[in-house]
């Protein structure tokens, strides 16, 4: 049996039309599909992680909490390791995407949340290169300042030769 795609759910649903759900009105869905494009779209600036994000990432995408907001972002947006594999759950580019916390589609496949979450999937599409590549470049940096601080440490020290940057 084949996979089932985002587009053959897109398909069976009716593509970019929101809903009303239990929980979530779709004007609720629209608004917080801005606060998600508006939160790519500054490169994951903190003060554009607004609160229903959140709650909608945990209530409705399958992530846990961390305590709070802050946890969560601290979790997430903080260490560029972590940023990208907050960012798979969102890229449909190897096939439909699973929960990073839970590894499962249910997500992205719920009758309540789809229209959302793939809409969600959609916009992110559009940043998520440019947001990882950010993020893998934030990470390098970092892990080199471990580097060098470890080294430091022992009374050793890195060159610019050995890691081939200048």
């Amino acid at each position: 049996m084949q996979q089932m795609t985002l587009h053959d759910l897109g398909q069976q649903r009716g593509p970019g039309q929101l809903h009303d759900s239990k929980f979530m009105t779709a004007a609720t869905k629209r608004k917080v599909l801005k606060q998600w494009e508006a939160f790519l779209e500054s490169g994951l600036k903190k003060d554009k992680f607004t609160k229903p994000l959140y709650n909608h990432l945990i209530m409705h995408c399958s992530f846990i909490a961390h305590y709070d907001i802050h946890g969560f972002y601290a979790t997430y947006f903080e260490n560029g390791d972590d940023t990208v594999h907050f960012l798979s759950q969102f890229d449909d580019s190897k096939g439909m995407p699973k929960s990073v916390e839970y590894h499962m589609t249910y997500w992205l496949t719920d009758e309540e949340y789809y229209d959302i979450n793939s809409e969600m999937v959609r916009i992110a599409s559009k940043y998520i290169p440019i947001l990882v590549q950010q993020a893998r470049n934030r990470q390098k940096t970092r892990d080199i300042e471990l580097a060098r601080l470890l080294l430091a440490k022992h009374g050793m020290s890195l060159s610019e030769e050995d890691h081939g940057t200048t």
